[in-house]
């Protein structure tokens, strides 16, 4: 079993740190929501921004995680038919899995054209969520994980899809 390509490497770094990512965000929250409800009880005072902030929070999130799922062979699917397929036509249940792959780039792809121009107009507008005077945040940070997680899953199928196609299967 050879070591992956460097871009293959450097892919799988960037991934992993996104999954990071994700996951000190979830701490951050978890810390935040603590504050906000011990601030409530103890002192009659919420921490400002906490619904803005989860509410943004939560699908970056998503995005920074999902390629390690993907990459990690734990992307939410139903295995009946594939594991069915793979013990009877382990040709067949490649190419299935490579459609299944095609398909995700195709609509990842979809999203992230959808979305550049959003970001884009959050950054150039300097959109923010809250109340001015109380809390404001701007929503740039969170479109542009957005974006870095959507990318990274599109890169991780079409690793992918190019395992698949010059090996056969997945390592």
């Amino acid at each position: 079993m050879s070591s992956p390509s460097l871009p293959l490497r450097v892919l799988n770094l960037a991934t992993q740190g996104a999954n990071i990512g994700g996951t000190m965000l979830i701490v951050g929250l978890v810390l935040m929501i603590c504050i906000d409800v011990l601030g409530r009880n103890l002192f009659g005072t919420p921490l400002p921004g906490v619904p803005e902030m989860v509410s943004l929070s939560i699908v970056a999130i998503v995005f920074l995680q999902v390629p390690q799922a993907l990459k990690a062979g734990r992307l939410t699917q139903s295995d009946a038919v594939i594991t069915t397929l793979r013990s009877r036509a382990p040709r067949a249940a490649n190419l299935l899995e490579i459609v299944f792959e095609i398909l995700g780039l195709l609509v990842i792809g979809a999203i992230l054209y959808a979305h550049w121009p959003i970001l884009v107009k959050a950054f150039t507008r300097n959109d923010f969520v809250g109340a001015v005077g109380n809390f404001t945040m701007p929503t740039w940070p969170a479109k542009l994980m957005i974006m870095i997680g959507g990318t990274l899953l599109a890169l991780q199928f079409l690793a992918r899809i190019i395992q698949r196609v010059t090996r056969g299967a997945i390592e």
